[in-house]
C-alpha cells in the first residue's frame, strides 16, 4: 500500500512539473535528469509517463518531448466508424489520429475539426492519437439511408457506415416515408455529445426491394452528378456531327494510314486508335487519341461540370460520364470509317523498345476497323481461321503489334516495373439488375496490348513537356511508407518470402521478384492483394516526382480525355504550347490553377473507386443472399481478432467470425498471421485452402458470412 501511495506521489510531482509555467518541453533524458531518478528506477519513470499519456493528462510531441496537451492542437477532417470511435487526417502527416469514442464529442463523418494531440508520436504498437475539441464545419449534409418508423417520429438509418449515429426525423418531415424506404435525408442538427442528429426527408428513392434502387442510394450517397443542366445539354448538342473540311487546316493527315481501334465488345466511347508500321530501324507506333479539347472549350459549361465531376465512373450496371455521351458516342468517338480528329503521338521505336524519336501533332484519323479485345486474341493466340480470313490485310499490323508489346513489356520488366494481375470480378446482371454470375475478368493478351502502347504514350508525353519547362500535370506514384513495408515483409516471411532491400530503399524490382514468386502459388491473390495496400496511391501532381509501380521518372495522364479531366486539361496545354500560344501570360494562368485541379481529381477519383467498390460489394451480396446453405472452397484472404475472411474461386470474400469456430478457442496471433487453437493447436493461415457454407448475408452492412465445414459433414454432403 505504502509503494503504491509513493508511486501515486511520484506521478503527481511529474504532472505538476509538466504543467508549471516555467516547464519547457522536455524528452526522457533530461526528464530523468531533472528527478533525479536513478537507473533502476527509470522504468517506473517511463510507466508514470505512459499512464499519463493514455489519461490524456500528457503528450508526447513527434520529437519526443513531453508536453501539455492543450499546448498541441491541429486541424484535420474526422473519418467516423461504426463501432464509435474515428480517426483525424492532417493534411501533410502520413499516419493518421485515433480518436478514442469518448473523445470524438460529437463530430460526425467528415467534420473538420480541431484536435487536442495526445499522443503525437506512433511507437510500440501504438497509433498516434488525439481529442476532438472543437467542430470547424460539417463536410456532409446530406446522407442516404433506411427509414425506420415509430410512434409519431421516425429513424433513418445510414447506408454508410461510418456514421454511426441514426439521424432523427420528426412526423412532419418524413415526407410520407414508410418502412424500408431508402431516402435521401438533410441534416438540421449535427447534435452533439449526448444528442442525436435530426434531419428532413427530401426524398424518396424507392423501396429497399425495388430493382435499381440499390445502386441509386449508392449513386446519391456519394453525391455522384448523374444529370447534365440544359446549358450543358445544348452546349453538347450545337458539337457537329461530322467533322468540317475548314477544321483540317494545320492539320497533319493520317487518314491513309492503316489504323484500327481495339476494344471491349460493349464499348462506345471509343476514343484512342493505333497505327502500327515497320520501319528499317524497328517500329513506327501512333496513338492517336480523340481530340476533346477541340469541343469542349476552357470555361465552357461542359468543361466546367467535366471539372467538377472529374472522371467518367463505372458502375456494374450504367455509366456515369463526364461528358454527355453526344460527345463520347458521337464526334468524339473514333468510328470506323468517319474522319475524326485526334491528338496524337507518333513515336520511332527501336528493336529494344526504346522511343528514339516522336512528334506531338494535331492530326485527322479515319479507322479502317473496329476489333475487339476478343477478336484480336483470337487471330494472335489462337490463330481462328475464319477471323484470319476475315481481316486478312490487318494481320502484319496485327504480328507486329504483338513484337512490339512483346518488347516494351520486357523493356518495363528489365526496369522493375510492378504488373499486379490478380482478378478483377465480373458480374454479369439480369435485366432487373439482379446479378446471375460473378466470376474473374480475364485481362486478355490484346488487353495488355493496348496498355502497352498506352503506357509508352503516357511517358513519351510526359517527358517531353517535363523537359519543356512548362506548367503541366504528372500522375505521381510515391515510394511506400517503410513501416506498411516492414508490417508486409514480416508477414510474407510466414510463406517463405522476403525483399531483399531495406524497407527505406526498396526498389520496385523487389516487388516484381516477389509477385514473380507467388505465381502459380495458392496465395498468390492474397498476397499480391496485400502488396498493393501497402502501397501508396497514386495521384495528380504538378511536380514530376516519378512513377514507382512503373518504375519510369516521367508519366501522365493523356491517353482518355473523354473521361477523365486531367487527361483533357493536358491536351489542351499540349495544344497551345504546339500553336506557339504559351505565353508568360497562358503559363501563370496555368501555374496558378493545376496544383488545385491536381488536387479536385485525385480526391473526385477516390470517390469514383469507392463507389464502384460499394455496388460491386452489394451485387456480391445479393448475388450470395440465393446460396445460403451451399458450400463452397476458397483460400483464406485476411485475418484479423474477430475472425478470418474466405476469398471463392469467383472472387466473392465473405467472413467466418471467429465464435462460429466452434471446435476449439480460437486466438489471432499476429505475428504468425494466424488463427490457432488453443487447446488443439491447430492454425488457419493465410492462404490455406478451406470449406465454407454460406451462412447469412447483410445488405445493409454489405457483408457475408461464411460458416467453416469439417471435412465429414462435407463428405457427407
Amino acid at each position: 500500500m505504502e509503494e503504491q501511495e509513493q508511486y501515486q506521489e511520484r506521478k503527481r510531482k511529474i504532472k505538476d512539473v509538466i504543467y508549471s509555467p516555467e516547464y519547457k518541453p522536455m524528452k526522457y533524458k533530461e526528464l530523468a535528469y531533472l528527478f533525479q531518478v536513478a537507473e533502476e528506477d527509470k522504468p517506473v519513470l517511463s510507466r508514470i509517463l505512459d499512464e499519463l499519456i493514455r489519461e490524456g493528462l500528457v503528450m508526447k510531441t513527434p520529437k519526443g518531448k513531453f508536453q501539455k496537451p492543450e499546448e498541441y492542437t491541429v486541424c484535420g477532417v474526422f473519418t467516423g466508424n461504426s463501432r464509435g470511435f474515428g480517426f483525424v487526417t492532417v493534411e501533410g502527416e502520413e499516419e493518421d489520429y485515433f480518436i478514442p469514442g469518448n473523445q470524438c464529442n460529437g463530430a460526425f463523418h467528415l467534420d473538420t475539426v480541431q484536435m487536442r494531440v495526445t499522443n503525437a508520436k506512433a511507437e510500440q504498437g501504438r497509433r498516434k492519437e488525439g481529442e476532438i475539441i472543437r467542430i470547424l464545419s460539417h463536410g456532409i449534409q446530406e446522407l442516404v439511408g433506411t427509414y425506420d418508423p415509430g410512434k409519431g417520429f421516425g429513424f433513418v438509418v445510414p447506408d454508410n457506415n461510418k456514421v454511426n449515429q441514426d439521424i432523427f426525423i420528426p412526423k412532419a418531415w418524413n415526407k410520407g416515408a414508410v418502412r424500408g424506404h431508402k431516402v435521401v435525408v438533410r441534416i438540421t442538427d449535427f447534435g452533439g455529445k449526448n444528442k442525436k442528429p435530426e434531419g428532413r426527408i427530401t426524398e424518396i428513392l424507392g423501396h429497399v426491394n425495388d430493382p435499381a434502387t440499390d445502386v441509386l442510394s449508392i449513386v446519391r450517397a456519394y453525391e455522384l452528378p448523374v444529370e447534365f443542366s440544359d446549358m450543358e445539354l445544348r452546349q453538347a448538342q450545337r458539337t457537329p456531327d461530322i467533322v468540317d473540311s475548314r477544321e483540317l487546316a494545320g492539320r497533319k493527315d493520317l487518314r491513309d494510314w492503316q489504323t484500327v481501334t481495339i476494344d471491349g465488345e460493349d464499348a462506345k466511347d471509343l476514343d484512342d486508335a493505333i497505327t502500327l508500321r515497320k520501319s528499317e530501324s524497328g517500329y513506327e507506333l501512333g496513338v492517336h487519341i480523340a481530340d476533346v479539347s477541340h469541343y469542349v472549350e476552357e470555361h465552357s459549361p461542359l468543361d466546367e461540370e467535366a471539372r467538377k465531376r472529374g472522371t467518367s465512373v463505372y458502375l456494374v450496371d450504367r455509366v456515369i460520364p463526364m461528358l454527355p455521351h453526344k460527345l463520347s458516342n458521337g464526334i468524339c468517338s473514333l468510328n470506323q470509317g468517319a474522319d475524326r480528329l485526334a491528338l496524337s503521338c507518333i513515336m520511332q521505336i527501336d528493336e529494344k523498345g526504346r522511343v528514339t524519336s516522336h512528334e506531338i501533332a494535331e492530326t485527322v484519323i479515319r479507322v479502317d476497323r473496329r476489333m475487339s479485345y476478343t477478336s484480336v486474341n483470337r487471330i494472335l493466340e489462337d490463330g481462328d481461321p475464319e477471323l484470319m480470313q476475315e481481316y486478312e490485310e490487318f494481320l502484319p499490323m496485327f504480328y507486329a503489334m504483338k513484337e512490339l508489346a512483346d518488347i516494351l513489356r520486357s523493356r518495363r520488366d528489365k526496369r522493375g516495373s510492378v504488373d499486379f494481375d490478380f482478378p478483377e470480378s465480373k458480374i454479369i446482371l439480369d435485366e432487373k439488375g439482379f446479378p446471375v454470375e460473378i466470376k474473374p475478368y480475364e485481362r486478355l493478351s490484346a488487353n495488355k496490348l493496348i496498355e502497352d502502347f498506352m503506357l509508352i504514350a503516357n511517358e513519351t508525353v510526359a517527358e517531353t513537356f517535363f523537359w519543356q519547362e512548362i506548367p503541366f500535370v504528372y500522375r505521381t506514384h510515391e515510394a511506400p511508407d517503410p513501416e506498411k513495408i516492414n508490417k508486409l515483409s514480416i508477414l510474407i516471411s510466414n510463406f517463405g518470402y522476403y525483399f531483399k532491400a531495406a524497407s527505406e530503399n526498396l526498389h520496385p524490382k523487389e516487388f516484381q521478384k516477389l509477385l514473380a514468386k507467388i505465381a502459380g502459388s495458392p496465395e498468390e491473390a492474397m498476397i499480391s492483394r496485400l502488396t498493393l495496400r501497402s502501397m501508396k496511391q497514386a495521384r495528380y501532381t504538378t511536380v514530376c516526382s516519378g512513377h514507382f509501380g512503373l518504375s519510369t521518372q516521367y508519366y501522365c495522364h493523356f491517353t482518355s480525355p473523354i473521361r477523365r479531366y486531367p487527361d483533357l486539361q493536358i491536351h489542351r496545354i499540349i495544344k497551345e504550347h504546339l500553336h506557339g500560344g504559351l505565353n508568360e501570360k497562358r503559363s501563370a494562368h496555368y501555374e496558378r490553377i493545376l496544383p488545385q485541379v491536381s488536387e479536385e481529381c485525385s480526391k473526385l477519383e477516390r470517390r469514383a473507386d469507392e463507389a464502384e467498390r460499394e455496388v460491386e460489394k452489394l451485387k456480391k451480396v445479393q448475388y450470395m443472399s440465393k446460396r445460403i446453405g451451399e458450400c463452397y472452397e476458397g483460400i483464406v484472404s485476411g485475418i484479423q481478432t474477430w475472425g478470418m475472411y474466405v476469398e471463392l474461386p469467383n472472387t466473392v470474400e465473405g467472413l467466418i467470425h471467429v465464435s462460429n469456430l466452434t471446435d476449439d478457442y480460437y486466438y489471432y496471433d499476429e505475428e504468425k498471421y494466424a488463427m490457432i487453437g488453443k487447446e488443439s493447436g491447430r492454425s488457419y493461415t493465410l492462404g490455406q485452402k478451406v470449406r465454407i457454407m454460406v451462412k447469412d448475408t447483410d445488405r445493409i452492412m454489405k457483408t457475408i458470412d461464411f460458416l467453416p465445414v469439417p471435412l465429414s459433414e462435407e463428405t457427407e454432403r
